[in-house]
């Protein structure tokens, strides 16, 4: 039997907040995107403002990061043309994302879940993701662990 650790509704509340304080900071409303360790949506946010057209892409980085294990960004080196996972984002129906702002989450070095944004540049959906996850992880015990 498998012990899976995951994030839960309150771990999402607090990456949203977090990514949310980001976006306001830079003045873009973003969607938002928390995702479980198998990509499965745990929570969405779109700010007032926030592009219709990246609700789908938002949760599409979260779940690409949480699942594949990987930042999306990573994902757009390793997709160009030549490169070892060229046209990769055309797997799984296309959902597999190659630009930043997916990041997974990692507590204990297991992957627990995932922050997808959008409706910013690439660069700024990365920062607000990261904004998300580090103001999570500042919330974290020293262990790491939740109790």
């Amino acid at each position: 039997m498998l012990n899976i650790p995951r994030i839960d509704l309150t771990d999402a509340g607090i990456l949203l907040a977090g990514a949310r304080q980001k976006a306001d900071e830079i003045g873009i409303p973003m969607c938002i995107a928390i995702v479980d360790e198998s990509g499965n949506l745990v929570a969405f946010e779109r700010m007032d403002g926030g592009k219709i057209t990246s609700i789908t892409i938002a949760i599409d980085k979260a779940y690409t990061a949480a699942a594949a294990k990987r930042a999306t960004h990573e994902y757009g080196q390793a997709s160009q043309p030549g490169a070892a996972a060229y046209g990769i984002n055309s797997a799984i129906g296309g959902r597999l994302m190659v630009v930043a702002g997916g990041l997974p989450l990692l507590v204990n070095g297991a992957v627990v879940g995932g922050i997808g944004i959008s409706s910013g540049t690439p660069a700024q959906d990365q920062a607000v993701a990261q904004a998300g996850i580090d103001h999570f992880l500042a919330q974290q015990p020293p262990t790491g662990d939740k109790g």
